[in-house]
């Protein structure tokens, strides 16, 4: 019977300590945890109890508990068998380099098989992670910020939502505050609170983007849902106006999408339109020229390893000079012979493009070649829940801006472009005045074709560079030059410009192949009525 009350007596002893240390456990997270507490806590506590301890050290942030935190959402945390002592590990071929989490200072190393890796399971690292956002509320960034209290939101509780009270009443940035609003207003959307409560949340968050709350409003919305029908009635008309301004941003992102593959052809195309206006030659080559542009990026990326923003760069104004030069050597070579022989041009030209093609294969394969984006041109600029642009393109776009820019200064403001313009407009004229024509013809092939190589810089960053990099573009070309008005710079970007918008206008509709066919035979009535394009052309090209 003694023995009986004993064990009873021990049974009851060990169940009150346990009920004692959960007790501890609890009311260290609500008043916060310290480093030497937690990393003692932590090699018998339950996934529960890792939970708890998760939560104490970010409320109370002692030094060296977000490394802690960081190396065990990386699975890096780790106990010694022996004495129950708590390292960061790192793979070492001893084993494990072990780091002291309370003085951040080696350890030594220790064989893995005296280890035991501290468990994880979703619900921690879910944890770990909105508990690695509270430690970077505090950062001076805006941007660190933002981020933290979005990955905080992705687990809301009555833990975290005081927090971001908190942090409400001393944010700065406008961006940060609204979302930490919207945060607030979506938990407050939980079915176990008073309808007034969620009627006054749906109303803040009517005007949001952000794709968890339409989802939440959505369910909410629902007929099926067993939400009040106030609430239901005012999620719907919540997710109406979200749902015309999700329509409203859509519309500016196909814009946006049109003037970026507007300009891709505007830059496909404009050195077309300088050889083909003044000269009067189809250049078949001119794909190829672009392909050059192109590969020069590559190379100058193999010549500067390690800085794509800097050889990216460089290979603007080589790619001019290579381009420019082959464009040169072109002309000199077979399109001076061939003045006036429209379809021998053609043919001729057309065989320096395969010759062009083949010997890409030879020296650089025919595989594809990788070209590294710079950092700034990589990612995409998140304007709103509903709205994001693409740096690369966004880039393009302005670049295509400048190039334009740069080649309206040269053909307005300088000898070359007067000597140009007087070529293109009465060849005989210009000759009598004194102007060389054959020497305005080869630099007016050569400005061309360099511009074909510019083009070619700014496609590899949206394409594959390949030998047939240019048959992709040398088409669209083309239709961007007659619709605008051959030889017309303006009528090229106004055609590169309105061909790529309505190119996306119909892509939701048609799909991009129907598209393109669509946009072609209405090109090719539009040409029915102005053989000429939109901006004819003045001068010898006009009377050709």
């Amino acid at each position: 019977m003694r023995i009986t009350y004993v064990r009873a007596a021990g049974r009851a002893f060990g169940f009150c300590l346990a009920l004692v240390c959960a007790f501890g456990i609890q009311l260290a997270t609500a008043a916060g945890m310290d480093l030497p507490t937690a990393l003692g806590q932590l090699p018998t506590a339950s996934f529960e109890d890792k939970s708890v301890i998760i939560r104490g050290l970010a409320l109370s942030h002692p030094k060296g508990s977000r490394e802690l935190l960081q190396a065990m959402l990386d699975g890096h945390v780790a106990v010694r068998e022996n004495d129950k002592k708590v390292f960061i590990v790192s793979d070492d071929p001893a084993g494990y380099a072990l780091t002291d989490p309370l003085t951040d200072k080696s350890a030594g190393t220790g064989s893995a098989d005296d280890f035991d890796t501290v468990g994880m399971n979703n619900h921690l690292r879910k944890a770990l992670r909105a508990a690695l956002a509270q430690f970077d509320l505090s950062s001076p960034d805006a941007a660190v910020r933002s981020a933290a209290v979005t990955e905080m939101l992705r687990s809301i509780d009555d833990t975290t939502a005081p927090i971001l009270q908190g942090q409400l009443a001393h944010e700065q940035d406008s961006q940060v505050r609204r979302l930490i609003k919207e945060g607030l207003a979506l938990a407050d959307l939980d079915d176990s609170l008073p309808a007034p409560r969620r009627l006054a949340a749906i109303q803040a968050l009517s005007g949001s983007l952000n794709p968890d709350v339409y989802n939440r409003l959505v369910s909410l919305a629902d007929p099926a849902s067993d939400a009040d029908p106030a609430v239901r009635g005012a999620a719907a008309k919540a997710m109406t106006r979200i749902e015309s301004w999700r329509s409203f941003y859509g519309a500016i992102e196909t814009l946006f999408f049109g003037f970026s593959l507007g300009s891709v052809l505007v830059l496909a195309a404009i050195g077309l339109a300088i050889t083909f206006g003044v000269m009067g030659v189809i250049n078949m080559a001119h794909g190829e020229l672009m392909m050059l542009g192109a590969y020069t990026v590559y190379v100058m990326q193999l010549i500067l390893p390690g800085h794509p923003g800097t050889s990216t760069v460089i290979a603007v104004p080589a790619a001019f000079l290579i381009s420019g030069g082959v464009g040169v050597l072109i002309e000199r070579g077979v399109v001076r012979f061939l003045y006036g022989r429209p379809l021998e041009t053609l043919l001729a030209t057309f065989g320096i493009s395969l010759i062009l093609q083949q010997l890409a294969r030879d020296v650089f394969t025919a595989n594809n070649r990788p070209v590294e984006s710079p950092t700034w041109m990589s990612g995409l600029w998140q304007i709103n829940g509903a709205l994001s642009i693409t740096y690369n393109r966004l880039v393009i776009v302005l670049f295509t801006v400048v190039v334009f820019g740069a080649l309206q200064m040269v053909l307005k403001r300088t000898r070359l472009g007067l000597e140009v313009r007087a070529v293109a407009q009465n060849r005989a004229m210009a000759r009598a005045m004194g102007i060389r024509s054959q020497w305005v013809d080869a630099m007016t092939f050569g400005l061309g074709s360099g511009i074909a190589g510019v083009a070619g810089v700014a496609l590899s960053q949206l394409t594959n560079v390949g030998p047939n990099l240019g048959q992709s573009y040398i088409v669209d070309s083309f239709m961007v030059v007659v619709f605008g008005g051959v030889g017309n710079l303006w009528g090229t970007m106004i055609g590169g410009m309105s061909l790529g918008i309505i190119n996306k206008l119909l892509e939701p509709y048609a799909g991009a192949v129907l598209g393109k066919i669509i946009v072609l035979v209405a090109l090719i009535l539009f040409i029915q009525r102005r053989p000429r394009g939109i901006f004819p052309q003045k001068g010898r090209a006009a009377e050709a």
